[in-house]
This record gives structure tokens, C-alpha cells and sequence, in this order.
């Protein structure tokens, strides 16, 4: 194996439990058709309506996974981190996805892209990955029900501190560096909401606000209302 070969079986036998159960010959075919791609932050990566791209594992950053209206209103369904694998990029493997998807780089990303020809032969021919991709695929949609049931019966008000606590968690820091505009497109809501309610967590002294960034104050506070 060349160097580069080394890298890709590592990450497919680290990323991939299913890499214990393929025969030799398997492990090859599957290194032979990945390969590690570089994305830069707010890259679009993906749509249902585009090439058929396979299947993602992240090896760094992070991945937004959101679905858009004709008015161009977007809603975060969920994220994907290091480690994790995305199975709804592959459609065309899978024909119950029949809603449109698009996924974007939401840090500089690294992702291990599996040809979409190579699942298919593999599913075919292995239980084991069979068994995976579709485990994968029903974790994913437990994730969009659950998005798409915050939206419908959850007030925006615990809505945007949920999301305030999750990015604080995240990046580890009480400072968040987003805009309005980000806010309300992860929350699949407008951004005059977004702005309206931060306002009111900032006359309650939970946040402050300025040009960029949303500063948690009073962490306390803003866990009470989720």
C-alpha cells in the first residue's frame, strides 16, 4: 500500500465498525474507491439534486445538514463532527431519502468520501455494512424528527436558549462569534425574530450583544428557560 492508501484504511477501519467483518479483499476495494477531500468554511457541499457523492465520514471540522425553502429559509436538521458519518448524502444508494438535503462546511473540514458504487457492492454483498448503512440512516432521521419537532411545538424562546447553550458547549467559551442572520438560519426562523428575543434576554441580563458576537452573562438564566 502507498502512504496515502495507509492513511484511508486507517480512517475507514477507525471510522467504519464494520471494518472488522470485510474479507481482505473487501478492505482493499473500499480504500480503492475513498478518498480524503478539504472543505473551507461555508463550502456547499452537497444537494440532493446534484451528483450522487457517496457516503461522508468527518475526519475534522464540522458539517451543517439543513434543507431549504423556495423562499430560500433554511432549517438546520443537524451537525456532524469528527468521527461521525453521514448516510443521507448517499440517495441514490438509499431511495427512501426522498427529501432534499443540502450539506455545507460549517468549519474548514476533512472528509473521507466513499464512491457510491462501492457501498452498493459492498451492501450486496455483506450484511454487516448493510446492517450499518441503515442504522445510520435511521439515527439521522430520529435527528430531523426531532429538529422538525422543536420547530412545530417548542417556543422560540427556549428554542434560542437551547441553541445558546448547545454553541456555548460546543466551542467552549461563554463568547459565541455569530450573527443574527446565522442564528435564524439554524433555527429555521427570521432573523427580526432572532433579533427581537435577543434583545429581551439582553434587557433580562442573560446576554449582551454586540457587532459579531452574543455574550452569555448569566448562564444560569438562560438555562431556566429550556
Amino acid at each position: 500500500m502507498t502512504h496515502t492508501e495507509n492513511t484511508i484504511s486507517h480512517h475507514l477501519q477507525k471510522g467504519y465498525p464494520f471494518w472488522k467483518n470485510l474479507t481482505n479483499k473487501e478492505k482493499e476495494y473500499l480504500t480503492s474507491c475513498s478518498t480524503i477531500l478539504s472543505y473551507q468554511k461555508d463550502d456547499f457541499i452537497y444537494s440532493r439534486d446534484g451528483d450522487c457523492l457517496g457516503i461522508f465520514l468527518v475526519l475534522e471540522g464540522q458539517l451543517r445538514i439543513y434543507i431549504q425553502s423556495e423562499e430560500s429559509r433554511e432549517i438546520t436538521l443537524f451537525r456532524l463532527n469528527a468521527g461521525e458519518v453521514c448516510t443521507l448524502s448517499a440517495s441514490c444508494l438509499l431511495q427512501e431519502i426522498t427529501f432534499d438535503i443540502q450539506i455545507e462546511a460549517e468549519e474548514d473540514s476533512k472528509i473521507l468520501q466513499t464512491n457510491i458504487n462501492c457501498f452498493h457492492q459492498l451492501i450486496d454483498k455483506n450484511i454487516y455494512v448493510e446492517n450499518y448503512v441503515y442504522r445510520q440512516t435511521t439515527e439521522r432521521f430520529s435527528d430531523v424528527m426531532w429538529a422538525l419537532s422543536q420547530i412545530l411545538f417548542s417556543s422560540f424562546d427556549k428554542r434560542l436558549a437551547a441553541y445558546l447553550e448547545d454553541e456555548r458547549i460546543r466551542t467552549g467559551s461563554m463568547v459565541l462569534k455569530t450573527t443574527h442572520e446565522q442564528i435564524a438560519r439554524n433555527l429555521g426562523s427570521a432573523r427580526e425574530v432572532v433579533s427581537r428575543m435577543l434583545k429581551y434576554f439582553e434587557k433580562e441580563g442573560i446576554v449582551s450583544l454586540s457587532r459579531g458576537a452574543v455574550t452569555i452573562l448569566d448562564l444560569e438564566k438562560l438555562r431556566a428557560y429550556i
